[in-house]
């Protein structure tokens, strides 16, 4: 495969090269990914301004002209910044700001995505039916019709050119989310998806076909039931020009050949409004005089490209309303908590979450990771925005039945993605990226984790030991109870966890040897909100709140776990 040149432009050059292409017969398309609220320029978690953000590529709509350009947009756009759940949960009879926003730039078609479906039928209905375009998922299909219960895709007319965009979603939703978020849909393989639709797509006699699938590049080995699955349509299935992906969170431009030997542009874009996807599309005349599409790609970075302020201000008001949501006082906290303590034993930020989810359920046990890679929370006051660093996802929380054995193997699964076998003590113990000698991968002076950290799950409730120079399988050692009460692998307990991981993402409640089919008979009770929203009104009723590490585990061999997480702390965060 050939690897094309990821270009971050500066905003002059960008500009510039806007004004070169215009009237030469050119199209340019530019496809935005995984913003996950990040609209407007100001971060409402952080409480602070971003110089990224759709107000820079609005810049481009006016520069351009939208006859000039097909804007399009990958999923993932309801969930993450608290502009989105503000207008998803609490303001729900204005026009979602999101919807007006993608209208006014005059976005012309949408894929569906995991953390959009993640907003329930309310939420994404709702902004469907707002938009001005349609939302595309042609494996996301109607149980009641066995049609696609979102357009599977739709045909764009621009520069004399008939573009046809085709949307895919990832087929993981069900392991990821309850049913009760989609019900009446089931999500079917991406390949097959593709290939039957294809020749409905070609009756179209477009002049350029692309894909929009809400999924990551993967591998062209994928069967096209993995969550990330692009690079598997686009050789396997012929008659894509340009796939825009996502999913992933990464930038990339890839040039792949199908099984019929025709080249297909492959881009990913990032997350957060971080980058946008372009694509310059030109015609071309072949041997036989034939038109052909010619198309070059590349991944810009968003804060390369020039603001606008008509933007800005036509959102402010909106963007000052979540300001005050988010600034409200809901109570006080006597430490600051941070995520970094968590890779290497009991932290008191995962024990608040730990602590929260045992006190609104009553369940014995508490299974929760830390969501954030590298997050905290400072002394003093606590807002409501404090509550999406603590929890990103609106996951709801359940109370399932498991055996002692089951909660075993979760965290044996747990244990196994977050460490590596120490055979002496100098070893490292975290489980890293790495080259082929085993030496952890570093990026911008620091390395980076082999799995999301949002999988590291420790428990609450009971007492146990890590055994980091055991073998993966055959390092957690459960004796009991919090109380002291002995612990039984063969007792059933009660125990807190978020629906994320109960319908199995990250593959813990299927190595405990619970299956999705199983779920609704463990279920003892599940929360009608987000687990985000019970967290704020605990801290709120309890107002001032001492977060210490309360969990009953630790690392052994102690010595070879103390010197270790001395080391690979540096080697995770710098110096800082």
């Amino acid at each position: 495969m050939k690897r094309i040149q990821i270009f971050a432009f500066t905003a002059l050059v960008a500009v510039l090269a806007f004004s070169c292409t215009g009237g030469n017969g050119s199209l340019e398309i530019y496809a935005t990914t995984d913003l996950h609220g990040m609209l407007l320029p100001f971060d409402n978690t952080e409480g602070e301004a971003t110089d990224h953000s759709l107000a820079n590529l609005a810049s481009v709509v006016v520069a351009r002209g939208n006859e000039n350009i097909i804007l399009l947009d990958n999923g993932d756009i309801l969930q993450g910044d608290p502009l989105a759940y503000y207008y998803n949960f609490i303001d729900t009879t204005s026009t979602h700001v999101i919807a007006d926003i993608l209208n006014h730039l005059g976005y012309d078609a949408a894929s569906v995505g995991n953390h959009d479906i993640e907003a329930g039928h309310p939420v994404y209905d709702r902004v469907r039916s707002e938009y001005n375009f349609p939302m595309l998922a042609a494996n996301a299909i109607d149980i009641n019709t066995g049609e696609p219960y979102f357009k599977p895709y739709t045909v764009i007319k621009k520069k004399g050119l008939k573009v046809v965009v085709f949307g895919l979603i990832t087929p993981s939703v069900p392991r990821w989310l309850p049913e009760s978020l989609y019900r009446g849909i089931r999500f079917e393989n991406m390949v097959s998806t593709a290939r039957k639709w294809m020749p409905a797509i070609q009756a179209e006699d477009p002049d350029l076909v692309v894909g929009l699938f809400h999924s990551g590049m993967g591998d062209e080995s994928d069967r096209g039931d993995d969550e990330n699955s692009t690079l598997a349509v686009a050789m396997n299935v012929p008659g894509f020009d340009v796939i825009f992906c996502g999913h992933d969170h990464r930038q990339d431009v890839k040039e792949v050949t199908d099984t019929e030997g025709n080249k297909v542009l492959v881009l990913d874009g990032g997350s957060r409004a971080e980058a946008v996807m372009n694509v310059t599309v030109t015609m071309e005349k072949d041997s036989e005089g034939r038109r052909k599409p010619a198309v070059t790609g590349k991944v810009i970075q968003m804060n390369t490209l020039p603001v606008s302020e008509d933007f800005i201000n036509r959102y402010s008001e909106a963007s000052s309303k979540v300001r005050d949501y988010t600034s409200e006082i809901i109570g006080r906290s006597t430490a600051t908590v941070t995520t970094r303590d968590a890779y290497f034993g009991p932290s008191a930020f995962v024990d608040l979450i730990h602590l929260m989810q045992l006190d609104l359920t009553g369940a014995q046990v508490s299974l929760a990771a830390p969501l954030s890679f590298d997050q905290s929370i400072a002394e003093g006051e606590l807002r409501v925005r404090d509550m999406y660093r603590l929890y990103r996802f609106e996951n709801f929380l359940y109370t399932v039945k498991m055996t002692g054995g089951e909660i075993d193997r979760h965290l044996e699964h747990s244990a196994g993605q977050w460490f590596r076998t120490m055979q002496k003590k100098g070893d490292y113990m975290l489980n890293y990226r790495t080259d082929d000698s085993g030496t952890p991968l570093m990026v911008n002076g620091t390395a980076r984790l082999r799995n999301p950290s949002y999988n590291f799950d420790s428990a609450m409730g009971i007492r146990y030991t890590v055994d980091v120079s055991k073998p993966q399988g055959a390092r957690v050692n459960i004796t009991a109870l919090d109380d002291g009460t002995p612990f039984s692998y063969s007792d059933t307990y009660t125990v807190a966890v978020n629906s994320y991981r109960a319908n199995g993402g990250g593959g813990h409640f299927p190595a405990a040897g619970i299956t999705s089919k199983e779920l609704e008979s463990r279920i003892v009770s599940a929360t009608e909100r987000d687990l985000r929203y019970y967290m704020t009104e605990w801290i709120r009723e309890k107002g001032t709140i001492s977060p210490v590490p309360m969990s009953r585990w630790n690392l052994v061999p102690a010595a070879w776990a103390a010197e270790a997480s001395k080391r690979e702390r540096i080697l995770l965060f710098g110096d800082n």
